[in-house]
């Protein structure tokens, strides 16, 4: 059996043990409520996404390392876990493009990251730079259009029900499609890197430093972005 957790309450557990530290104490020390702590100690709850930034800043930990371990997962025995998620018991991280709601997060040994999306960018100058970032991902449209942007291929639009399947290290970014004030896509990201959840949170802070305010009088723009055409 492997020798780190797998899921953020056995982390958090662990880390406790190992420090000697009670709940009350590791509360003091977070600054997350001793019920909240308990409930994410047995799996019964996860944290959000400014939760977990302020669990691993007071106590020392990338943000990272709340989501996934690192190093190989070979040879694991079947364990037979599971994780039941809704996008209620999700971590949500906005940003001005996206409002993403990370799903399952309690597993933090995981080979695939599942995440519904909303969209609310509707053009490339509002968007900014195509995002790039390592192994393939796969998205279906839940709601609503959108328009996909890709470093290599002409736009497309794609409506409820259809689904697009990319290599992720391909510059890209999804828009929500003319007429369409929010979509709604489900997103599942997988790579062999194992600093995969670390760049997308990296991803996440500069969308956040990055965002600039819509003008008054249409949507924000930006300085245009070079982009190779087909």
């Amino acid at each position: 059996m492997p020798d780190t957790p797998s899921t953020l309450g056995a982390l958090l557990r662990g880390l406790r043990a190992r420090e000697g530290w009670t709940l009350k104490e590791m509360s003091a020390r977070s600054g997350i409520p001793v019920s909240t702590l308990s409930k994410v100690e047995h799996d019964r709850l996860t944290l959000t996404y400014d939760k977990l930034q302020l669990l691993g800043q007071r106590l020392g930990m990338r943000m990272s390392e709340l989501f996934a371990e690192e190093g190989e997962d070979a040879a694991q025995p079947v364990t037979a876990r599971r994780s039941i998620g809704d996008i209620a018991h999700s971590v949500r991280v906005e940003t001005a493009n996206y409002d993403y709601y990370y799903l399952c997060t309690e597993l933090r040994r995981k080979r695939m990251i599942p995440v519904i999306t909303k969209i609310r960018a509707r053009s490339a100058e509002q968007f900014g730079e195509l995002v790039r970032h390592s192994g393939e991902e796969f998205i279906y449209v839940l709601s609503g259009s959108i328009v996909v942007e890709t470093e290599f291929y002409d736009r497309i639009t794609l409506e409820a029900g259809q689904s697009l399947y990319i290599d992720s290290s391909m510059g890209h970014a999804y828009l929500a499609a003319e007429g369409c004030d929010e979509a709604e896509v489900l997103g599942v990201m997988s790579s062999s890197d194992d600093t995969l959840m670390e760049a997308m949170l990296h991803i996440h802070e500069e969308q956040r430093q990055n965002a600039i305010p819509a003008n008054e009088d249409g949507p924000a723009t930006r300085p245009s972005r070079k982009k190779k055409v087909k």
